[in-house]
């Protein structure tokens, strides 16, 4: 993939397999890192790797 890849809300929310108003809460909170583009948020393959890294580990 890309590094300069974009992704919408509803297709990060299919790749994390939650709802997209989850992924509009990660990005509202700061969790997830994203641009306002119009009225919608794009999101970077980095910060969406970078999320779902910080996000993974479990103990």
């Amino acid at each position: 993939m890309k590094s300069n890849s974009f992704y919408t809300v509803v297709q990060v929310a299919e790749l994390l397999q939650v709802h997209w108003q989850t992924v509009l809460n990660y990005i509202k909170s700061g969790k997830l890192e994203a641009v306002k583009l119009g009225r919608g948020y794009r999101i970077s393959q980095e910060a969406l790797a970078t999320f779902v890294k910080m996000n993974s580990s479990r103990s």
